[in-house]
């Protein structure tokens, strides 16, 4: 058992029990005496192989800490970082999120910008031009943003882009039937509760 004010070693194996009596075990990346955070390299919940959940714990909020396996030789060196990778991720999250805002402040519908969305998702060469979507500079999608919208030259460019842009509404029709349904009461819960 761990005393209070105890400091946890980078790779130890501690389990804790929390407040709400969940049992965490997982090794120590990280640990903050003045904070009292703890942060825990566990296993997956996702089941990927190379993954793993990152948790940090407060540990006012833990009723027990436990260390299994106390590590006492010096710590791996930290893994490097890809700060131009990072620098580029960085970018063109900005640009995402610029990219979103000017849509706002330009009146765009809500049913073009999820539109633009789903296009990004799958083509990161587009952009707003007014209330325009612009995808590889060769196609013009404009309001109502329909696939008898979308405007360039004839080609495999046009074709894929209205494949996407049917494909985005009728997805939607699809969720709309399903809201619809699951949101009818059925006529006998109706007349039983009148």
């Amino acid at each position: 058992m761990a005393a209070p004010g105890e400091y946890f070693s980078i790779g130890s194996q501690v389990s804790c029990r929390t407040c709400q009596e969940t049992r965490l075990q997982g090794e120590v990346v990280a640990f903050d005496y003045q904070s009292k955070m703890l942060a825990l390299k566990c296993p997956s919940t996702s089941g990927k192989p190379n993954h793993a959940d990152i948790l940090l714990l407060n540990l006012q909020y833990v009723s027990e800490v436990e260390v299994l396996n106390d590590r006492t030789q010096t710590p791996p060196p930290l893994a490097s970082l890809n700060i131009n990778k990072l620098a580029s991720r960085a970018r063109l999250e900005k640009e995402e999120k610029m990219s979103q805002a000017y849509a706002i402040s330009a009146g765009v519908s809500v049913e073009g910008q999820q539109l633009f969305q789903t296009i990004h998702k799958t083509i990161k060469d587009c952009k707003w031009q007014e209330k325009n979507i612009v995808v590889m500079e060769e196609v013009v999608i404009s309001p109502p943003y329909q696939v008898e919208n979308c405007k360039g030259k004839e080609g495999s460019a046009l074709s894929h882009v209205r494949k996407i842009v049917e494909k985005h509404f009728r997805d939607l029709e699809n969720q709309k039937g399903l809201q619809r349904n699951a949101i009818q009461p059925s006529q006998k819960e109706t007349s039983t509760s009148s």
